[in-house]
């Protein structure tokens, strides 16, 4: 057997230092050691810790510079840390970035943020010495009334918070620490965790759900592979509100039973209030919270707690991944095909791939969920590299919507400009008569740029790679692969029509419109500009939830995983936008977002209606 040599990244604290070194890997160590292991080697004239992040039987290096590795830091718990270097090196290779780059991505609590410490004050001194310390201060002309308030107070209460003692008996911090010195009292520092649940405060109102079939069939299949020791990826392929997310939280109920833990990933920051609030009533404090809008300390507090086991469960988007978890079992990525996941931030990786990785080094699982795979993960399940599971029907045998499209061609002949067409406007009315819910999804992607015909529906497409033409500020319309370009024509190329530009709508015009045509009705909006604060999807997703209001409109955010019970109506305003992005992917993209949408409708007992507008309906 020849050599076995290790490159090994050296001193997390060296994110200047972009560069793996080469070690040799004793004989006695070569069936022992693995990728993402600490181990101890000489780095000049020192002894210094470091993560194996490859193993290879081939080096570069001449063989007389390369140094043994000195020693194998195994320990009874996976270490984190460790993987998570490794894992930051495969990306850094993967993806092109520098080591620093994917470094700050898979440690993103940074320096800024600092512990919260909270401290008690706990009584040391006997009954005897209390009693002297207050007849010496009373036995003063002028003594501190506050140090007299704090004796008497801890002859009542042995142990008082610092805060309290200060703000309620007025005592300062001179007084507090003449104590501690005197021996009367000790300070006890508490870490103290900042809760990013905010007021979601303990489960309640669980309910066993019992599975279908289908879902029965799935889970008992994987939990059975799972306890066989095979670590697979599986793509579970559900119709929309087939209970996908039932099957997950089984599967992290099996994985959690035997002591490790789990990941559930989420595309959009605004689902996480619903996700979380599922697995919150099953799962209780077990489970926490990772995206964005947290603040540097709320982050730095979760991974503190998944680092010392005191949550078992991380929810997310592309950050919560990196949960430094010594015991991960299990990566769900819920909604696998949505673009979210691709990162456009160096280094820029894609979360599927990456946590495929995570899950190698760790030993874990990784299912993959969606109504509407990617074309990759349904290739590879088609292949056999992945594991391919489906769930076809709705539980309770609830109806898929019934699905119509509008053309807005008749509409324009027929004198509607508006945004909102007869038909749908029929059917919003009987909606709302009934008492039941609406959602009106704007289809805003891509919008800066394709310029087509409201008569005909036809595109300005690039004449050598079939994608639209954008829109610059020069007036001139840019292909975004070819460099090809040409000025901006004043009529329809094709129909010879004048009705020829940019698509200009807004959420916030369609919510003035549907306000002024519907009157009565209670809108609310969901959009960048309605959830810029930390808890501002949050807030939309629960008032619409308790039916505090009747229409829902809205962009991507409000048609990825929802589950509302009393919608039975989805208006998709404008299915063109994506449809002509200067994107060749752009044909998949649309498709899986109007699956999506569709599948917001009728998700309870009621029948549903989804109803698609578009200049293009062949």
């Amino acid at each position: 057997m020849g050599d076995l040599f290790a490159g090994v990244f050296v001193d997390i604290s060296l994110t200047k230092l972009d560069q793996i070194f080469t070690y040799r890997v004793l004989a006695e160590m070569a069936d022992t050691i693995e990728v993402g292991d600490q181990v101890l080697v000489p780095f000049g004239n020192r002894k210094v810790s470091g993560t194996v992040v490859e193993l290879t039987d081939r080096s570069d290096v001449p063989s007389d510079k390369i140094k043994d590795i000195m020693e194998i830091k195994k320990s009874s718990a996976k270490d984190a840390a460790g993987e998570l270097i490794a894992l930051a090196y495969f990306m850094r290779s993967h993806y092109g970035s520098t080591m620093a780059q994917a470094l700050r991505c898979v440690f993103p609590s940074g320096k800024r943020a600092k512990p919260k410490i909270r401290k008690v004050m706990h009584l040391k001194a006997g009954e005897d010495v209390l009693s002297d310390e207050l007849a010496k201060l009373q036995r003063r002309k002028s003594h501190s009334a506050a140090k007299e308030r704090l004796l008497s107070e801890l002859r009542e209460n042995p142990d008082i918070p610092w805060n309290e003692a200060c703000f309620k008996l007025g005592v300062t911090a001179a007084h507090i620490r003449d104590l501690e010195k005197k021996g009367i009292i000790e300070i006890e520092e508490i870490r103290s965790y900042r809760n990013p649940l905010g007021k979601i405060t303990g489960p309640s109102g669980y309910k066993k759900v019992t599975l279908t079939d289908e879902q029965s069939r799935v889970c008992a299949d994987m939990k059975a592979a799972y306890d066989r020791g095979e670590r697979d990826v599986s793509l579970l392929f559900g119709v929309t509100g087939s209970g996908k997310t039932e099957v997950y939280m089984e599967l992290i109920d099996h994985v959690v039973g035997l002591g490790q833990e789990a990941v559930f990933l989420i595309p959009e920051i605004a689902l996480t209030y619903q996700t979380v609030m599922r697995l919150y009533k099953r799962f209780g404090d077990k489970v926490s919270i990772m995206h964005s809008r947290m603040t540097p300390g709320e982050r730095l507090d979760q991974f503190e707690r998944a680092k010392n086991k005191e949550i078992s469960i991380m929810v997310g988007p592309r950050s919560a991944l990196f949960t430094p978890f010594s015991n991960l079992g299990l990566i769900i990525m819920d909604e696998e095909h949505e673009s979210s996941y691709k990162s456009e931030q160096p280094p820029r990786y894609h979360t599927r791939e990456t946590a495929i990785r995570r899950a190698r080094l760790a030993g874990a699982s990784v299912v993959l969920g969606s109504a509407s795979p990617s074309i990759e993960s349904y290739s590879r399940a088609m292949a056999g590299e992945y594991k391919l599971y489906r769930l076809t029907r709705r539980p309770d045998a609830a109806a898929l919507p019934a699905v119509e499209t509008v053309d807005l061609r008749e509409e324009l002949r027929r004198g509607n400009r508006e945004m909102i067409s007869s038909r749908l406007a029929r059917l919003m009315e009987e909606t709302l008569d009934r008492g039941e819910q609406i959602m009106l999804f704007l289809n805003r992607r891509g919008m800066a740029g394709f310029v087509s015909c409201r008569s005909c529906g036809s595109v300005i497409r690039c004449p050598h790679c079939d994608v639209s033409l954008t829109l610059h500020k020069d007036g001139y319309l840019h292909c975004h692969y070819c460099g090809h370009k040409e000025i901006r024509p004043k009529v329809c190329p094709s129909c010879k029509s004048k009705y020829i530009g940019t698509m200009k709508a807004g959420t916030e015009q369609v919510e003035e419109a549907v306000q002024k045509k519907f009157p009565k009705a209670r809108v609310i909006r969901m959009d960048a500009d309605t959830t810029t604060g930390k808890d501002g999807h949050a807030r939309i997703v629960e008032q619409f939830m308790n039916r505090e209001a009747d229409i829902l409109v809205g962009t991507q955010m409000i048609v990825k995983g929802h589950d509302f019970p009393g919608v039975t109506l989805m208006g998709i305003l404008l299915a063109d936008m994506s449809l002509n992005e200067s994107d060749y992917r752009c044909g998949e993209r649309t498709f899986s977002l109007l699956l999506q949408a569709c599948g917001r409708a009728g998700r309870s007992d009621l029948p549903g209606t989804a109803l698609i507008q578009t200049y293009d309906p062949e």
